[in-house]
């Protein structure tokens, strides 16, 4: 039996990769799964008190890692999902030791809050810190294609991560496409500066609560 295929693994082995790789691709589609759930419970207990939800998405994040960690990441139903919405796309492989170590670190995370928010059934800073951090890692993954928790791992182990997304773990040269000149951060400034000019003179404007659109022409009738 092939170790890709063995039910407790982590990684699969790829002709051409000297260690266990992942497909990144349907890492990010997993992570974009998982933010969207987590980020709609999270902003329902946020904004409504409502933490019937959020409760469910815990229950759903932590199975999902354990699956992974514990495991084998093949029978993750978010990387599976993932995998089905990516499959015509050309695999862009990672190292799965790195993975691994990234995805116990939301193994704590998800199991902190499940004890916190699930079993004592109650909400804290540390429930809304940690809320924080795993949209963060999720946004960072599912948007951007980089693992904060790969990075760390880097920190921990001072040793080189194999086979990063992009090629991130290895020292080279921008190309000139890749470069940013000072007329784009000063774009990028200016803005950020129109946004805030905006909120400051129309956030009491813009606070009105909408009419309907149809009814416009009857209200003022009436008036």
């Amino acid at each position: 039996m092939k170790k890709g295929k063995q039910i407790m693994n982590f990684g699969e082995e790829v002709e051409g990769y000297s260690i266990p790789v992942l497909n990144e691709r349907e890492i990010r589609a997993a992570a974009g799964i998982l933010f969207v759930m987590m980020f709609i419970s999270i902003f329902l207990a946020a904004s409504k008190g409502d933490f019937l939800l959020l409760k469910y998405a815990v229950i759903i994040f932590l199975t999902d890692i354990l699956i992974r960690v514990v495991i084998n990441p093949r029978f993750s139903p978010s990387l599976i999902i993932g995998r089905l919405i990516v499959r015509n796309q050309t695999p862009e492989y990672v190292g799965a030791k790195q993975k691994k170590f990234a995805w116990i670190i939301g193994l704590v995370l998800a199991s902190t809050m499940f004890i916190l928010v699930v079993v004592v059934n109650s909400y804290s800073p540390i429930t809304g810190i940690i809320c924080m951090i795993c949209l963060i890692f999720l946004f960072f993954e599912s948007a951007f294609g980089i693992c904060l928790g790969c990075k760390v791992y880097s920190m921990v182990y001072k040793e080189k991560a194999q086979y990063c997304p992009g090629e991130v773990c290895d020292v080279k040269s921008r190309q000139e496409i890749q470069k940013t000149s000072w007329i784009q951060v000063l774009i990028v400034l200016v803005f950020i500066g129109y946004i805030t000019l905006t909120f400051i003179l129309f956030n009491t404007t813009f606070s009105t609560k909408p009419v309907d659109l149809f009814k416009i022409g009857n209200s003022e009738q009436t008036k």
